[in-house]
């Protein structure tokens, strides 16, 4: 393979980098190697390498960059109120940006409970602004509640890093190690089973056969989350989890009706249901959000009208895509019942809800949100990603499915939905030799622990797609080489 050639002033920088610079997850005494970007634009970054070797960025930067990079709408949205201004604090003062935004957001979510909103800065923040909502809405509009400190959860749940989001991640998740005897305990319960797609993607929907069997729905499957909430619904301050599709704890996509009981049963016991959106917001799953996808499978599935259940989150946390990857911004949006109860007067708080980022409702990431939303609200992205989830299905899906000696020796699972695609193997990922032969293929890929998995921007073209699918599958396929030869 040939070696990137950087020029002695890049080699420099990235010998400081390695000295001084920790990268995520990563270690500062043997860290894995970086790649230095020079500019970056639609799904391509450029490397700053001698020859300004040009590589298509497969993971949208870690879901965010939605639009693709160096997009001239956000750009210019940047441009516009870097000149009016920056920053103010958003104590005491307000802004047509963040109104507007606010606007937009309900528009975009598009469903009459949800109704108040607090902009926070990243995703696990908007994390733990969701939990602290969850606990002073028990504290001052419920009676004993008080009592109610406890979140119920699903294991493989990834929430973010900060110390409440760990509270509610994966148990076993290796972040937690030297952390668990300063979090809080709460209840976690069986995940469900994995699909290979949605049963309300388009994959399923075109296909009789497939769409019969991911309809299929065992009650087994909730039974231990039903039993925890008949036991603990005296603890339990909110439920929450990432709906049909779970992020870091292992891209594990799930049955919508697992998310339809875990709503009947929030609805039974007067639960807040806190849905973490944070990933899976803003069209990555084939849906707007993907708790919509609960509605859809409803009515394909000809449930009556009058015994459908109203999925909708009590509390929802939003962010990634919400600036297109530009700036560092989330939000929480609470329906009326929730932020009416957190603001009565009565209690030590006098109604204040406890939380205030110096950066709250930033202008800057607000202006480029809005244009971020705007390009949403015109529905490109609904073509977009039905291309890219039925272009996953064909090149990912069905070719890695149907080669049975690479399913048999590297190949554990294959799944997609919408513009994700997952590509589980049997065995732990050497990343650093996983990333240098996807470079060499101008692809840049991410994996972790044993998943291969991409996330491309919208914006990718066909013929982009292609060369990442084929990187994926001729990587594969020497990991075959080398298993079956040793």
């Amino acid at each position: 393979m040939t070696p990137l050639n950087y020029s002695t002033e890049v080699q420099n920088c990235l010998e400081w980098d390695k000295e001084h610079l920790w990268h995520p997850f990563s270690t500062l005494k043997d860290p894995f190697p970086v790649y230095p970007v020079s500019s970056s634009n639609g799904c391509q970054l450029t490397l700053e390498t001698e020859n300004g070797l040009q590589v298509i960025e497969a993971m949208s930067s870690w879901w965010c960059v939605i639009h693709g990079y160096n997009n001239k709408e956000l750009n210019q949205a940047m441009k516009y109120q870097i000149d009016q201004f920056s920053h103010v604090m958003f104590g005491g003062l307000t802004h047509k940006p963040a109104i507007k935004l606010g606007q937009k957001l309900l528009t975009l979510i598009n469903h009459p409970e949800l109704h108040s909103i607090f902009f926070a800065d990243t995703g696990s923040v908007a994390v733990e602004v969701a939990m602290k909502l969850a606990i002073q809405y028990n504290y001052t509009a419920k009676e004993g509640g008080r009592k109610k400190i406890k979140f119920l959860t699903i294991r493989n749940g990834y929430h973010g890093d900060t110390f409440g989001a760990m509270s509610i991640g994966d148990p076993n998740n290796p972040m937690r190690t030297f952390f668990k005897d300063h979090l809080p305990e709460n209840i976690f319960v069986k995940p469900p089973s994995v699909l290979r797609t949605l049963p309300t993607s388009n994959i399923a929907l075109e296909n009789p056969s497939t769409f019969a069997e991911l309809t299929k729905w065992n009650p087994d499957e909730f039974a231990e989350f039903e039993r925890a909430m008949d036991e603990n619904h005296d603890q339990i301050c909110a439920v929450i989890l990432e709906p049909l599709l779970q992020g870091a704890g292992g891209i594990r996509i799930y049955h919508p009706q697992f998310l339809i009981e875990a709503r009947k049963a929030c609805n039974k016991y007067a639960i807040p249901f806190i849905m973490d959106e944070v990933a899976t917001g803003f069209g990555r799953t084939g849906e707007i959000f993907a708790f919509k996808h609960c509605a859809k499978y409803q009515e394909i599935m000809n449930v009556p009208e009058e015994e459908r259940i109203d999925v909708f989150p009590d509390i929802m946390c939003v962010g990634k895509g919400l600036t297109g990857g530009y700036l560092s911004f989330s939000a929480v949006l609470t329906t009326k019942q929730i932020s009416d109860g957190v603001s009565i007067s009565q209690g030590p708080t006098r109604g204040y809800f406890m939380h205030g980022p110096t950066f709250m409702g930033n202008p800057l990431a607000c202006s480029v949100a809005n244009k971020s939303l705007d390009i949403l609200l015109r529905g490109e992205w609904i073509d977009q990603v039905n291309r890219i989830e039925k272009q996953l299905f064909e090149e990912l899906y069905q070719a890695i499915s149907a080669n049975e000696t690479l399913m048999k020796h590297v190949v554990d699972h294959v799944r997609v939905t919408g513009a994700v695609g997952v590509v589980q193997l049997q065995d732990p990922i050497n990343v650093p030799w996983f990333q240098e032969q996807s470079i060499s293929r101008g692809v840049y890929i991410r994996p972790f622990k044993n998943l291969c998995y991409i996330m491309p921007p919208f914006t990718i073209s066909e013929e982009e797609l292609r060369v990442v699918t084929k990187a994926i599958k001729e990587v594969l396929n020497l990991l075959l080489k080398d298993k079956t030869n040793s």
